[in-house]
């Protein structure tokens, strides 16, 4: 029996390499209900000028990059509504990508991922590992960014979160700073979220960017899968054998979703992943949005 293809590891799909291993949460200002991080205005600036469009393709080609997905496909169409591509850097060096999607608000600058995409958690040698230069380019193909490149202010996530080890309420809102004076929901549109648990199984639509061989994250890439619901004594998750690479984390598990307008409603994000040796994806699961995350993305105009 090849063990290659026995062996398994559940990872969170943030689009990292070379990190160190993560593990609890590493909280920089919590409140009772959640954990919230503000950014000044001169690291939001620092951030923009960190993310050029070199940078943002500097995983394309690498040889050490997982292989391309056979279940996913490459989004032919218009990226939809509200999704785009979150960069960010992994202090003390580690630039890093996952997926994120404009949800409505009142503020019109809320997106929405997950929360191990912007929670460090600890290195090995149980240092705070800080998250720094994010921004979130919606629409983001190949290297353009047709809505403008958006500076992150704010991000939190619900205080039930355990951290990057864990599946549990891994979400995370990021409040956005305007481009020229335009909301990033005015510009790149939302999708739509519920907090109503559907009947399994769903009929699904995943969507992220993987950094993967296929195109080493600078394309959208689907899948359209049943998603079933996976319940125990600790937690409450969607599962599906969508094999999309890391990157894909934060991005939308969509029902009723309809290719023609690019819109469907959110009813998870993405979250960890199965992965063998050969660091191909097995499977996704994404938490089933509960009450405390409800509560974030309520308070998320606050940030």
């Amino acid at each position: 029996m090849d063990l290659k293809l026995v062996a398994r590891r559940i990872v969170a799909l943030t689009g990292i390499l070379g990190a160190g291993v993560v593990a609890t949460a590493a909280p920089a200002s919590a409140a009772d209900d959640e954990v919230v991080t503000q950014v000044s205005e001169a690291d939001r600036a620092s951030a923009l000028a960190h993310w050029t469009p070199e940078r943002m393709r500097q995983w394309v080609g690498d040889d050490a990059l997982p292989p391309a997905e056979k279940i996913g496909r490459e989004w032919e169409r218009p990226v939809p509504s509200g999704v785009g591509r979150l960069f960010f850097t992994a202090a003390p060096g580690v630039d890093g990508s996952c997926t994120a999607t404009v949800i409505p608000s009142a503020s019109k600058d809320v997106a929405l991922t997950a929360g191990h995409c912007v929670n460090g958690g600890f290195d090995r040698y149980d240092n705070p590992i800080k998250i720094i230069n994010v921004v979130f380019v919606p629409g983001y193909d190949h290297g353009e960014a047709p809505h403008g490149v958006f500076a992150v202010r704010a991000f939190a996530w619900s205080a039930t979160y355990p951290g990057p080890s864990s599946g549990i309420d891994d979400d995370a809102v990021l409040a956005l700073d305007p481009v020229d004076g335009r909301h990033v929901a005015d510009v790149a549109g939302t999708q739509d979220i519920s907090f109503e648990e559907p009947p399994p199984p769903v009929d699904a639509t995943l969507l992220g960017y993987p950094v993967s061989k296929a195109a080493g994250g600078e394309a959208l890439f689907s899948c359209a899968r049943p998603a079933a619901l996976d319940a125990n004594s600790v937690s409450v998750s969607w599962k599906t054998d969508c094999d999309l690479a890391g990157g894909s984390s934060g991005g939308p598990w969509l029902r009723n979703f309809d290719p023609a307008t690019g819109k469907g409603t959110i009813f998870s994000v993405t979250s960890r992943g199965t992965m063998n040796e050969d660091l191909v994806t097995l499977d996704l699961s994404g938490a089933a949005l509960s009450e405390p995350v409800r509560k974030l993305l309520e308070n998320a105009d606050n940030l």
